[in-house]
């Protein structure tokens, strides 16, 4: 077979990429099989100030949804569902806050005993379990809470104003 045959016999396959990159161009979406999520963004406030650091969760009140959930930093959190700040699926949630300050010392001198080896999960869930609060604990938990949330198909801003 001839080079101008084989050439000839090829032209389908620069075709075949070209169209393949326009539809990874144009924005088929990622390949988690979710749906669009949003961007969620908003504020955490205790008794009127930034809550200095913690962890915000959404938990789905639908079957068929998926939780997410954020880092508090000084008083300021991004949703994730799958990828870093990919937001949220569109729906209603019930919202938990984790606020705790957790004494790792008693860790960190076991992993030291140990020659440098990290502690046992056991070890570090003492630790939380020890952990002081720094909100009311009814906020630990989403059927607890009273927050809720919903998260539309657009880009939201959700605050929560936690009280005593």
């Amino acid at each position: 077979m001839s080079v101008r045959e084989r050439l000839g016999r090829c032209r389908p396959l620069p075709a075949l990429l070209a169209a393949a990159g326009l539809l990874v161009a144009s924005g088929c979406g990622d390949d988690s099989g979710l749906g669009t999520r949003y961007s969620v963004t908003g504020t955490v406030t205790y008794n009127g100030k930034p809550l200095e650091n913690g962890q915000i969760n959404f938990q789905t009140t639908s079957p068929e949804g998926r939780s997410a959930g954020g880092e508090i930093e000084h008083g300021a959190y991004r949703l994730t569902t799958q990828t870093p700040g990919d937001g949220a699926l569109p729906g209603k949630y019930r919202v938990s806050v984790v606020a705790k300050d957790v004494d790792m010392s008693e860790v960190d001198a076991k992993s030291k005993r140990l020659g440098g080896t990290l502690a046992s999960k056991k070890d570090l869930g003492l630790a939380y379990q020890k952990a002081k609060r720094r909100i009311p604990e009814k906020y630990e938990f989403p059927d607890k809470s009273c927050l809720q949330a919903e998260v539309k198909e657009q880009s939201n801003t959700l605050d929560f104003k936690l009280t005593d």
